[in-house]
């Protein structure tokens, strides 16, 4: 009567469906909890495979009723609908109990010219002292790798309790993982840190602390995590670590921003095409797909069936035909390839290449390759499970990084540069004399070199040889004024500079407005851009056809602007620094960069904005 489940199961057993007739035919209620957490690339998977849920449902003849769970959202309707295709009524009272909540903004004490002392070594610190005067803490790090030293850092801080004090992330065996959980309920142990796995959805009690290091990337995952300590009406000490970047510091110089700004927008992409084509290959396999199933899988449809629509989706049927994946039968499309359809699709990607990380011919990790470029490249230091591993090499030809077990006392950071060329536009308007653009374009990314760090200081650069990874997708951009070149340069200020740090500073700024991590977007400034003829800024989506996160830019572009404006303004530093316009991805050592020149720049956008705007008829797409 009652099944639970998770969309990593519900995606593999769907093609077991004629098995569960009964089941589906009975079928009344679907539940999902965490939506808040369907997001980005994840989320638009997420929102294929409920099509591919409910169509199977329709087929033998039920239509459950949906039920939503979800943390505090801006778009609690927008992302509903399009997760499910469905119309919601949202149920937004709170009546939970709660303790008193101590609330601690901590930023590493400053060490002149912008810099700060490490949040890393202020995060093991308080962990440590927590330990010490028996305060059971959960510890959230923003990566695994920080996850690893963290607790490997506290525990020679502390040997005589170091048995108390472990990591926890989702890489580990799920036996390890439970064990953990279970000593954290037993109050065997002290402190655990962990990257946000242990966020939601798994029980391990009622806790006294949590130390969060490092801004998680939205106020939904703060408070999340905060909510982990004090359960009911218990208080709580929550300790919020700041690290030097832009949005951490934004937060420290603007508390009332972080407890009364409106919770993030949570953000589907229905237009990729890679995605939707994954899922059609999928939804192939599971029933036979006809001209009335575009309803399910044509975002534009809003589950109405027409001739537009119908010729779209035939269309997309007929390429993946083409490469021999589906074929036609009098029953409709059905799948052809070799192998499970629901094995070339991964929930938490959109390409299907992933690198197996092999240490002495044993398996540890299969990563993604975007993943494999930036953390397992030659000379990288991989961490698995606290131990860390050189990488010896990365065959990508065959998917294979190959590593050993190595002790060392840094870490490696992948640097990498962009170039974009524009395919097409989508939307245009006009922001004070600014035209702002949004489009597909094509996205070139080279990684040329690596540092080696320890805590946050670079030890050493070493050169680094990839092929190159070229991707289709969505970018928000806008066109520099001449005017406004004019007045930069009217104030012998680096005019490149400027533009180089405004787009920092907006990608820094992107997460305050949508549910992403900046590393999931990227940027290019440049003076003269061969498509536009003009100074162009780009911001754009990490991932090929894009995940929507600059459409949700260029609906809310002006106050984009103006955040990132007080951003840079507000910073004490004289010349730029991490806490405002330098950037830790930054393939060009953050030269040049002007911070008046990014002032003058944004100010002018500022300034009496007028606004108009018309979309682009191009290709068929409005």
């Amino acid at each position: 009567n009652i099944i639970l489940s998770n969309p990593y199961g519900l995606h593999l057993y769907l093609p077991w469906h004629t098995k569960w007739e009964r089941f589906y035919s009975n079928l009344a209620f679907i539940v999902l909890d965490e939506v808040h957490t369907y997001r980005g690339v994840f989320g638009s998977n997420m929102a294929m495979l409920m099509r591919r849920l409910l169509r199977i449902c329709e087929h033998y003849g039920s239509n459950p009723q949906i039920i939503l769970s979800s943390a505090t959202i801006a778009n609690p309707d927008e992302l509903s609908s399009k997760l499910t295709g469905r119309r919601f009524e949202v149920v937004s009272d709170d009546g939970s109990a709660r303790g008193r909540r101590y609330f601690v903004f901590w930023n590493p004490p400053p060490l002149g010219k912008g810099v700060r002392g490490s949040p890393h070594q202020e995060t093991k610190n308080l962990l440590a002292k927590h330990v010490a005067n028996n305060i059971q803490t959960l510890c959230f790090t923003v990566s695994r790798k920080m996850a690893e030293l963290v607790a490997r850092w506290a525990r020679e801080e502390i040997p005589e309790l170091k048995d108390r004090i472990t990591s926890y992330r989702a890489g580990y065996l799920p036996s390890e993982r439970r064990n953990i959980e279970k000593m954290l309920r037993e109050k065997k142990l002290l402190g655990v840190v962990s990257t946000n796995a242990l966020e939601l959805g798994i029980d391990i009690g009622s806790l006294d602390a949590v130390i969060i290091s490092g801004y998680p990337g939205t106020i939904i995952s703060t408070w999340q995590q905060a909510g982990r300590a004090g359960r009911g009406t218990d208080d709580a000490l929550i300790t919020l670590v700041a690290f030097v970047n832009p949005l951490d510091q934004y937060f420290m110089k603007h508390p009332e921003k972080f407890f009364g700004k409106p919770h993030e927008h949570a953000i589907i992409d229905l237009e990729n095409p890679y995605i939707t084509m994954g899922h059609l290959i999928c939804a192939a396999a599971e029933l036979p797909l006809r001209d009335s199933d575009s309803k399910y899988f044509l975002p534009t449809n809003a589950g109405k069936e027409d001739t537009e629509s119908s010729e779209m989706f035939l269309s997309a049927l007929k390429v993946l035909e083409y490469q021999k994946v589906i074929g036609e039968t009098p029953r409709g499309f059905v799948y052809t390839g070799a192998g499970r359809a629901v094995e070339t699709v991964s929930l938490d990607s959109i390409s299907s290449d992933q690198v197996k990380v092999i240490c002495e011919g044993k398996i540890l990790e299969v990563i993604d390759r975007n993943r494999a470029y930036s953390e397992a490249h030659r000379g990288a230091i991989f961490l698995h499970q606290g131990e860390t591993y050189f990488v010896e090499n990365l065959d990508l030809n065959n998917g294979i990084a190959y590593v050993r077990k190595e002790d060392v006392d840094y870490y490696t950071e992948a640097a990498e540069t962009s170039d974009i060329k524009i395919n097409r536009e989508f939307k245009e308007k006009i922001c004070n004399d600014f035209t702002v653009k949004l489009g597909e374009v094509t996205v070139t990314k080279i990684y040329s070199k690596y540092f080696l760090k320890k805590y946050d200081e670079v030890l050493d650069v070493e050169p680094l040889e990839l092929p190159p990874i070229v991707f289709d997708t969505t970018a928000l951009w806008f066109i520099i004024p001449d005017r406004v070149v004019e007045k930069v340069k009217e104030k012998s200020l680096d005019f490149e500079g400027g533009i180089h740090a405004v787009e920092h500073a907006m990608i820094a700024m992107t997460p305050y407005f949508a549910l992403c991590d900046r590393r999931d977007i990227g940027g290019v400034s440049t003076n003269k851009h061969p498509n536009t003829g003009k100074p162009t800024i780009f911001i754009y989506d990490g991932y090929q056809g894009g995940i929507g996160i600059s459409e949700k830019n260029y609906q809310l572009f002006q106050e984009l602007a103006i955040n990132t404006l007080e951003l840079i303004e507000d910073c004490e530093c004289e010349d730029g620094c991490p806490s405002c316009i330098y950037s830790p991805k930054c393939g060009n050592n953050n030269e040049p960069l002007d911070k008046k020149a990014a002032i003058t720049i944004l100010r002018a956008l500022k300034a009496h904005p007028k606004r108009t705007a018309k979309a682009v008829q191009q290709d068929g797409k409005t």
